[in-house]
C-alpha cells in the first residue's frame, strides 16, 4: 500500500471485491450474469478503481444513475456496456450514440423522445426498457391494477432504438418474513414474468432481463434472468445488518474509514466539550481530538449518542457535538494514546471489526446513504 498521509482517509480492500463476487456467484443460478452496479461514486468506494476491479472478477456489465456518471467511467478507459438506470436530459442523448451508453426508458413518451432524437440524427441509440411492477417510481406500468403491455410492445418497433433488454425493481425485497410484503414481491415476479411470455407469444425477443437487486439476490436467488444487479454486495456489506435474510453469504467489508487523534488532554469534572455544551464531564476524563467531522461525511447526527470509534483496538465514544472537522472521544480507559494516532470510524482496527452498520442505526438511516455521505476530502487508498 501507499504510503497514507493527511488526517482522514478511507482504505479500500480491492482483493476482498473478488471474494464478495464470488459469494455472489454462489447465490445465483450458474447461467446468470453480474451487472456490477456502481452509481454514487460506487456506494462513496471509488466508481472507477471498483469498476475495474469487478472487470478483474469477470463482471461485463455496469449501471449508474446518470450521463455524468457514465462519462466519467468511458473517460477512464472503461470498454464495457453501461446502462444510465435513470432520467438523461435530452441536451445529453448525443453521447448515447457518440460514446456507445445504454439508455433506460423511463416512460412510454420518453421512449418516443429518444426515438425522434435518434431519426432526427440519423443514428441508434440502445436502451432498456424499465417497467413499474410496484415500486410505482420509473417506468411503464405494468402491474396487476395498470397493465400497459401495449406501451411496452411499441418501444420495440420505434424506429433507430435497438432495445437491449427489459427490467423492473424490487421495492420490499429486504423483507423476506412479513407476510404481505412477501406477497408483494412476488406479484411482481408474476407481473414481470407474465409481461415476458406476453412478449414473447407476440414473437418479440425481450433481450436481456433483471429483476433483482442486493436482497433480490440474497433471498430470492434462484430467480432465472439474464442478470443480477448487486450495489453494495461485491463491497461486503448490506443495507441493514440486522434484517433477517433467508442466506447469510460471508461477505467481506471492503471500506475501512480512518482518521488520526489530533491532540490528546486531560479535563476536570464538569468541563463542558465541544459547541453548545451538550456534554459535562462528571469526573477528570482525557480525551482525544480526532481529525473527523460532518464536512468529511460522518453525520453530526451521531453527536452525544454513545457511538464509539475504534483506538489501539478499544472503543472510544464520541462526547460532545461532532463540529465541521473534529470530534472529540473519551479515551480515559485507553493507554498510550497520543497524537498521530490512527482511528477506525468504521470497518477494521486489525482483527477488530467495527461495523459501519452501527453508525447507520445510530442515525437512523441504511449503509447505502452512510457510505455516500463521504465526502470528496477523504482521500481513497486502494490496495
Amino acid at each position: 500500500m501507499e504510503e497514507i498521509q493527511g488526517r482522514c482517509w478511507a482504505e479500500v480492500d480491492l482483493a476482498a471485491v473478488h471474494h464478495n463476487v464470488a459469494e455472489i456467484q454462489k447465490m445465483i443460478p450458474a447461467a446468470t450474469k453480474i451487472m456490477g452496479i456502481v452509481k454514487a461514486n460506487a456506494y462513496g468506494h471509488g466508481d472507477i478503481e471498483i469498476t475495474r476491479e469487478l472487470v478483474r472478477c469477470g463482471v461485463d456489465y455496469f449501471g449508474v444513475a446518470s450521463m455524468e456518471e457514465a462519462l466519467h467511467l468511458r473517460n477512464a478507459g472503461i470498454v464495457e456496456p453501461i446502462l444510465i438506470l435513470g432520467y438523461t436530459i435530452p441536451t445529453q442523448f448525443q453521447y448515447l450514440h457518440e460514446r456507445q451508453i445504454i439508455q433506460t426508458i423511463i416512460s412510454k413518451s420518453y421512449g418516443y423522445e429518444l426515438s425522434a432524437y435518434a431519426k432526427a440524427h440519423e443514428v441508434t441509440i440502445h436502451a432498456h426498457i424499465k417497467v413499474d411492477t410496484g415500486m410505482c417510481r420509473l417506468g411503464i406500468q405494468c402491474k396487476k391494477d395498470r397493465w400497459d403491455s401495449d406501451a411496452v410492445k411499441a418501444m420495440y418497433h420505434l424506429p433507430n432504438l435497438h432495445i437491449d433488454g427489459i427490467f423492473s425493481h424490487f421495492s420490499v425485497s429486504d423483507e423476506c418474513q412479513k407476510a404481505a410484503d412477501v406477497a408483494f414481491t412476488a406479484e411482481q415476479i408474476r407481473c414481470f414474468d407474465a409481461l415476458l411470455a406476453e412478449l414473447k407469444a407476440d414473437g418479440i425477443n425481450p433481450g436481456l432481463t433483471h429483476l433483482q437487486n442486493s436482497y433480490g439476490i440474497i433471498n430470492y436467488p434462484d430467480l432465472h434472468y439474464d442478470y443480477v444487479r448487486p450495489g453494495l454486495l461485491h463491497l461486503g456489506v448490506t443495507s441493514d445488518d440486522h434484517l433477517e435474510t433467508l442466506r447469510h453469504p460471508d461477505f467481506h467489508p471492503i471500506m475501512t474509514w480512518k482518521a488520526r487523534v489530533a491532540y490528546v488532554k486531560e479535563i476536570p469534572a464538569r468541563s463542558s466539550v465541544s459547541y453548545g455544551r451538550h456534554f459535562q464531564s462528571s469526573k477528570p476524563m482525557r480525551i482525544a481530538t480526532v481529525s473527523c467531522g460532518y464536512a468529511d461525511g460522518y453525520p453530526r447526527i451521531a453527536s452525544n449518542q454513545g457511538k464509539a470509534v475504534l483506538i489501539h483496538e478499544q472503543r472510544a465514544k464520541i462526547i460532545g457535538n461532532i463540529c465541521m472537522d473534529q470530534m472529540m472521544v473519551d479515551i480515559s480507559h485507553i493507554d498510550g494514546v497520543k497524537e498521530g494516532d490512527e482511528v477506525v470510524l468504521f470497518g477494521y482496527d486489525h482483527k477488530t471489526l467495527l461495523p459501519v452498520d452501527e453508525l447507520s442505526r445510530v442515525c437512523h438511516t441504511i449503509n447505502n446513504e452512510t457510505l455516500c455521505r463521504l465526502s470528496h476530502r477523504v482521500k481513497r487508498i486502494y490496495r
